[in-house]
């Protein structure tokens, strides 16, 4: 009977061990004793899991549990933990030192599987190219102008709008899509987090239910999660719409307060230790002031963090003088929108945008939502052509301090699999499969203007209307000139949307400089002709097309 106890024994623990090996590898922590240490890279993502003693009734509501990680400087970290379904709770953390971490768990109410465990991992040194960890997480710049990586190297914001991409696509047209998107040099995707009116009807799957006490879905976030880190995985940052707001029965409307908190509060715990920049809304008038102030500082104003915040407002909406001055703001995120008359035009180039950056506190000021190629114009009914798709990109990165700006394509942001109407956008017509936005002349336009601006000091510019003699957009607004300079005048750029002539100020234009156009379709440049005097700077553009001028100090 001993023999037989003993080889039973034997068997049972064998058992046990591998059990407990395929937990720690696979993220889950048996507790107690606490796990061994494993390694992951600085600004990667650490992960771990436990199991819960018993099953909760309101996973979300019923429980909160909170991970402390102590670096090796001592310095203290808490993050939330998320509900992953069943008994499962998982953390994901970013570390941000070198060397060895501690964390330990506490659950509020105590359950003995998630409350206090405890284990340590090890953070080495980065080597790979991705720019998001060789640079690390995204921080606002002390000049206050443009964003910067936590190193010091700016970040150039090139962000496309898959808004239902993450949502919507398959994981192998996902990875198609961001493969492209990486190799035309983009730098963040901007996407929306859970169902919203572009989605609700052909989405098989929620993230979230209700009537009656908000519910989320683990098993659709789990789906969801690849396809964000696969976001940073082709060097894109993610950027994610927590709560979109245009209508009534948006998520950032329809919700109650708590429920709206509880939903952004949980995807934060599950998507935070990407690399993010968070869109608290999406499209929103934010007309209930106090229900944004309120959701921004209870998630984003009560603790430190490492990752930018702001909010997408709708078209034409300068929701900044409300909004502007809250610090969990960051930068100032505004929607120039698909309008083509001249007051649409003229808001862009003359209005908000090009008035408030003067005003503290200062903070970046990004358009992201220009035009959208194909896109039919509110006033005109006809598609934006790469050409439109370009004036609203230059107008808006020159008529600010420039820090960015984000592209949009009509066949992307709904990503239909066969050619359809977007829901709740049935005046938009016929809209192609999303593959149609692929590779198209208004991309090719993004990269060669993001290879131009990162070619010079593209984080000192400033506009400088003052340096015309004559601006053409008082008459005609499609004639408006946008030009920007550094402050001590090394470089100024002028943006010509129907070519003709440039009237600057003689004294603008150091001694010893380069003089060209820069061709915004080809990015090829040629010398650009002057004619001067002693208060002026006469230039005639190649044709009436648009063109860039390019000075800069030899």
């Amino acid at each position: 009977m001993r023999r037989v106890w003993s080889k039973w024994k034997v068997a049972y623990l064998a058992a046990m061990l591998a059990v407990i090996g395929l937990g720690l590898s696979t993220g889950f922590h048996a507790a107690p004793p606490a796990a061994p240490a494993r390694e992951v890279h600085r600004w990667g993502v650490f992960e771990a899991a436990w199991t819960a003693q018993r099953e909760h009734a309101e996973p979300i509501w019923d429980i909160r549990v909170e991970v402390t990680f102590v670096a090796p400087s001592g310095t203290k970290h808490v993050r939330e933990a998320f509900w992953d379904g069943g008994r499962i709770w998982r953390v994901r953390f970013s570390p941000d030192e070198l060397g060895t971490w501690q964390w330990s768990t506490q659950a509020q109410p105590e359950d003995t599987g998630l409350h206090r465990q405890q284990g340590e991992f090890r953070v080495r040194e980065y080597r790979g190219e991705n720019p998001l960890y060789r640079h690390g997480p995204l921080r606002v710049a002390a000049s206050g102008t443009y964003i910067e990586h936590a190193d010091g190297t700016p970040f150039f914001w090139l962000a496309d709008t898959a808004w239902n991409g993450v949502l919507k696509a398959t994981p192998e047209d996902w990875r198609r899509y961001l493969t492209m998107r990486q190799k035309q040099e983009f730098t963040a995707i901007q996407f929306v987090s859970t169902q919203w009116r572009g989605a609700d009807k052909s989405l098989q799957e929620h993230v979230f239910s209700r009537p009656g006490k908000l519910r989320v879905h683990p098993e659709v976030l789990a789906k969801l999660d690849r396809k964000v880190a696969m976001i940073n995985e082709h060097h894109l940052l993610a950027v994610p719409v927590l709560l979109w707001a245009l209508q009534p029965s948006d998520p950032g409307e329809a919700l109650p307060g708590n429920d709206a908190q509880r939903l952004a509060e949980y995807l934060i715990a599950r998507w935070g230790a990407y690399q993010v920049v968070w869109l608290l809304g999406g499209d929103g008038p934010y007309r209930d002031t106090e229900r944004w102030k309120r959701l921004g500082r209870n998630l984003f104003g009560q603790k430190p963090r490492d990752r930018l915040v702001s909010l997408h407002p709708s078209g034409q909406n300068w929701v900044w003088n409300r909004l502007g001055d809250e610090p969990w703001i960051d930068f100032l995120g505004y929607q120039s929108g698909h309008g083509d008359n001249e007051a649409h035009l003229r808001w862009l180039v003359q209005g908000p945008p090009a008035q408030h950056w003067r005003r503290p506190p200062v903070k970046p000021i990004i358009n992201l939502e220009p035009n959208y190629e194909t896109h039919p114009a509110y006033h005109s009914r006809q598609p934006f052509q790469p050409y439109h798709v370009r004036r609203a990109a230059y107008w808006s990165l020159l008529v600010t301090p420039t820090a960015g700006i984000t592209y949009g394509h009509n066949a992307i942001w709904p990503w239909l699999e066969q050619p359809g109407r977007a829901e709740g956008h049935e005046g938009l017509g016929m809209i192609p499969v999303w593959t149609t936005g692929l590779e198209t002349a208004g991309i090719e336009g993004m990269t060669l203007g993001k290879r131009f601006f990162q070619s010079g000091p593209w984080t000192q510019l400033r506009p400088v209307p003052e340096a015309l003699l004559e601006q053409p957009g008082d008459k005609e607004v499609s004639r408006h000139i946008a030009v920007s300079a550094t402050p001590d005048r090394d470089w100024l750029v002028a943006y010509l949307p129907r070519g003709g002539t440039i009237r600057l100020r003689r004294d603008v234009i150091p001694n010893n400089t380069s003089l060209q156009w820069f061709d915004p379709r080809t990015g090829k440049k040629q010398p650009a002709r002057v004619e001067w005097n002693d208060k002026e700077a006469r230039f005639l553009a190649p044709d009436d097309r648009d063109w860039v001028l390019d000075v800069r100090r030899q």
